[in-house]
């Protein structure tokens, strides 16, 4: 009876541990399925908010857990992200512009590459006409003895910046009027586009107008002369004052001297002016010496006639270094050939360039030799119509000073 009653009870202990087993099952199974139904519901029934409301600001979702654990419950509307559209490639940067301090002003940098220009005038010896229709390969450029390549070749013909410079001193009459003659004679052969100014000379230099266009202000210069100051002639002062004035001035300059050459107190000697005329470049000397008549007609001899024999020379010296002519006439109607030639020579020239073989800065004293050649090489010789031989003059600057490296 006792083994029954054990055996009964633990029957029914058995049953109630296994109902309460069933019991949790069925409860657990509920709450799954009504969780799922409520989240069903709220995203399948999403009231639609009115057009006149704004829409509300989205709201937070829970993220707190449950009490029975378990994932969070979502309550808002999955949003999923959009695909981005291809955005176009940027532009490249811009370049970057600098700007240099407050204190660091803009500056440039220029490479000097020594280039030598040289002017040359072919004249014939018994005419005094120009050479035209020569070519590049007629010419030969030698420098210190040493043949150079041409690197530019062009006929020039343009506007003059000369300077007439006369010497008008208390001397013979004869001299005045020559000085006058010849001044004449050159501003009637300028053109409206030539720039000239008129200096005159005895023991000072005085500048009667400066550079200008206009004919009737050179002739009225020249007819204010009328009675000189001194009977000194101190040409290599003067000369010297105006070859420092017109380096000053850009491009071809040249310098018309009109004097007798003989100098009597300068300051200056020669060997100063002859430095002189080296170092400026750019600069034509073109001389035309006056009282030549004067001086045969008195019959000069001793030591006054070797004075004007050495202007001569001087003269033609400064008129050589420079690429010029020297002219000596005897009579007043030489004078409008003469300067016919200067303005032939002046106008038309050859213009030759090079780049030197020897390209150091060193401020020296480059000799210049410029020949003429035929096709093959030998020496260009000319002919007339007749066949006959014609002599020539290669006119042209005999040397340069080469720039120094502080310059």
């Amino acid at each position: 009876m006792n083994l029954y009653r054990g055996k009964a009870s633990y029957s029914w202990n058995a049953q109630r541990r296994a109902g309460r087993r069933m019991l949790l099952l069925t409860l657990t199974i509920f709450l799954c399925w009504t969780a799922s139904g409520n989240a069903q519901q709220g995203s399948s029934t999403q009231p639609s908010a009115p057009q006149q409301q704004q829409t509300p600001p989205a709201q937070q979702p829970d993220q707190s857990t449950p009490d029975a654990g378990g994932p969070g419950g979502d309550n808002g509307v999955i949003a999923l992200p959009k695909k981005k559209e291809k955005e176009p490639e940027p532009p490249p940067p811009p370049e970057p512009k600098v700007k240099n301090p407050p204190e660091l002003n803009n500056f440039s940098l220029r490479v000097d590459v020594p280039v030598v220009t040289v002017d040359v005038g072919v004249i014939l010896e018994k005419t005094h006409q120009f050479v035209p229709n020569l070519k590049e390969p007629n010419f030969r450029v030698f420098e210190d003895g040493v043949a150079q390549t041409l690197t530019g070749f062009q006929r020039i013909q343009a506007p003059i910046t000369a300077v007439l410079l006369c010497e008008f001193a208390a001397k013979s009459y004869a001299f005045i009027y020559d000085m006058r003659n010849a001044a004449y004679s050159f501003a009637q052969q300028l053109k409206p586009d030539d720039y000239v100014a008129v200096m005159t000379f005895d023991m000072r230099t005085q500048i009667l107008t400066d550079f200008t266009q206009d004919k009737r202000v050179i002739a009225q210069s020249l007819n204010s002369l009328i009675i000189p100051g001194f009977s000194e002639t101190n040409v290599f002062d003067a000369l010297y004052e105006t070859l420092d004035r017109v380096s000053r001035i850009e491009g071809r300059k040249y310098i018309i001297l009109i004097a007798s050459g003989r100098d009597t107190f300068s300051k200056i000697t020669l060997d100063k002016m002859l430095a002189k005329i080296k170092a400026t470049p750019n600069v034509t000397i073109f001389a035309v010496g006056t009282g030549q008549a004067a001086r045969i007609m008195s019959n000069m001899s001793g030591p006054r006639e070797m004075d004007y024999l050495q202007a001569d020379n001087q003269m033609t010296t400064f008129a050589r270094m420079t690429g010029g002519m020297a002219f000596f006439p005897r009579f007043a109607g030489e004078m409008p050939d003469i300067f016919h030639t200067i303005n032939d020579t002046i106008r038309s020239q050859y213009e030759l360039s090079y780049k030197p073989t020897n390209a150091k800065q060193d401020g020296t004293y480059r000799k210049l030799r410029v020949e003429l050649v035929d096709d093959e090489g030998q020496p260009l010789k000319m002919q007339d119509e007749k066949h006959k031989p014609l002599k020539y003059d290669i006119i042209a600057r005999d040397g340069y000073k080469a720039k120094q490296q502080v310059e």
